[in-house]
């Protein structure tokens, strides 16, 4: 490289150094920095459930219970069903015998999926009238049916699903 495009480069390079001073902000330490930090409140105590929403989060319990009671006399019948078509071909009477019992396993799990769909419903409902002032607690009971309900219908797609896997599929 010649001295004089090195020159010329330089130059370039020191010009974009050379603009208009800037005012940048300081690093001290501002004023709010130097507050005293205020002391962390702990929580309060989750207040229990008023007996009213005792009673609806019973209920739909008990729905939940009473659609496991269905599902599984469903399933037992859908699963003989199943065993029945393992080795028979798609669209065969065992076949389509197999699905309708499936059928039947899933229309029994209606009351266990209405029941945590309401259980849904009644957690929104009372965690925004416990945010606008209006209820106090219950939402940790709520929940923990919600949990279970949850649990529930979970186990019950698993083992539909078990089911339709061990059927041909189309």
């Amino acid at each position: 490289m010649t001295p004089r495009r090195l020159f010329t480069a330089l130059a370039l390079f020191l010009s974009g150094c050379a603009g208009a001073p800037q005012n940048y902000p300081s690093l001290a330490k501002r004023p709010i920095e130097s507050a005293p930090v205020a002391a962390v409140t702990p929580p309060l105590a989750p207040a229990p459930a008023d007996p009213a929403l005792s009673a609806e989060i019973a209920r739909y319990v008990a729905q939940a219970d009473k659609g496991a009671a269905g599902f599984d006399a469903a399933a037992a019948r859908a699963d003989k069903a199943v065993q029945a078509a393992a080795g028979a071909a798609v669209s065969s009477d065992a076949w389509v015998a197999a699905q309708v019992a499936i059928s039947a396993l899933e229309a029994a799990r209606n009351d266990s999926v209405s029941a945590l769909a309401s259980l849904d419903t009644l957690y929104v409902e009372r965690s925004n009238a416990v945010a606008e002032g209006k209820a106090r607690g219950g939402l940790e009971d709520i929940d923990a049916a919600r949990s279970a309900a949850l649990a529930l219908v979970d186990q019950q797609n698993d083992r539909i699903d078990a089911m339709k896997a061990r059927l041909p599929q189309p």
